[in-house]
């Protein structure tokens, strides 16, 4: 026991590479120990004695739990944690505490930047400039590919969580209309939501911001995707798999979609491959794929840091914040 009474604290950091930034070191008596990356058969030996374990995308699941039993918070460096069994946590009084708001501008600017390129059409005038188009135009410019303004337009919004409403301020700052989407399926309408449908049908961008769980799974396919206008825009910086890729190659394959803009896949790193990373659609010019780093600027890095480090004390101090467990 420390001398005011609380225990010693060994923390662990199971992928301290995940983030570039000063991790200040909490103001408790503790042991830290850090580790650059954590591969899954290293996970159950690093975490032996922790009663603190901090991860961002390494999978903690019930079963590896069980076997640490020593382990009493889960600090999640992300704000996602379909990582991490909470309903195991809940049962057996694992605190898990999150990372809120740190992100509520990197990711909306992400998003207008992937909304910015799809409709006005930059990665093919891009391309037309490195192929030689321009240098032989008969004129000062031309106009090969529609340009869509943003201004006049309807963004459709699937969550409304900080970074939902931050894309809907940046929307609005363009001249959109700005409709958040109700949940899909649901029988009750919400003040200030749209149908699920009708917000399909009438976006010309639409973009995601729901977590990952067994109700949004899936949460766009093909039935979703045949609803959207032929030529909105779909934009996913939240997690892959609220989108049915396959649906998503068919539909950009096929022309049936004006584009997407995605940041996230079904499994990162996609060491296996991914049907996404195909070259024919990486090289569309209505398709841009970004590493899952809508969220990774400098000043939400060292935000995230600083507000983990403080859900830890709040954790020591017998008053934790940020709770989903």
């Amino acid at each position: 026991m420390t001398h005011d009474n609380r225990p010693m604290h060994k923390i662990v950091f199971l992928e301290r590479d995940s983030i570039r930034a000063n991790v200040r070191r909490p103001d408790f008596p503790h042991v830290w120990e850090e580790y650059p990356l954590t591969a899954p058969e290293q996970v159950l030996e690093r975490l032996a004695g922790a009663t603190v374990a901090i991860t961002n995308k390494v999978v903690l699941r019930g079963e590896l739990l069980a076997r640490v039993p020593s382990v009493r918070m889960i600090a999640a460096a992300a704000t996602g944690t379909d990582n991490i069994d909470l309903a195991y946590c809940r049962e057996h009084g694992i605190v898990v505490s999150n990372i809120r708001g740190y992100a509520a501008h990197t990711v909306p600017e992400h998003v207008l930047m992937l909304a910015l390129m799809l409709r006005r059409n930059v990665l093919a005038y891009r391309r037309d400039v490195a192929a030689g188009r321009w240098q032989q135009a008969a004129m000062f410019c031309f106009f090969d590919h529609e340009i869509r303004d943003l201004f006049g337009g309807t963004m459709g919004i699937l969550g409304r969580g900080s970074l939902g409403q931050g894309v809907g301020r940046l929307a609005q700052a363009f001249g959109m209309r700005v409709l958040f989407a109700e949940h899909k399926g649901a029988q009750v309408l919400r003040e200030g939501y749209a149908p699920f449908e009708q917000v399909l049908r009438e976006a010309d961008v639409i973009s995601l911001h729901c977590p990952l769980n067994d109700r949004t799974r899936g949460l766009i396919g093909a039935a979703e995707l045949a609803l959207m206008k032929p030529e909105a825009v779909l934009i996913n910086t939240a997690r892959g798999g609220l989108v049915d890729e396959q649906a998503l190659a068919r539909a950009l394959r096929e022309g049936r979609l004006g584009g997407a803009g995605f940041d996230v896949l079904s499994k990162e790193p996609p060491r296996e491959g991914n049907l996404l990373l195909a070259p024919e659609l990486l090289d569309l010019p209505n398709f841009v794929l970004t590493p899952h780093v809508a969220w990774a600027s400098a000043r939400a890095m060292q935000a995230l840091a600083d507000q983990l480090i403080g859900n830890i004390e709040a954790f020591a101090r017998g008053e934790p914040v940020n709770r989903l467990a």
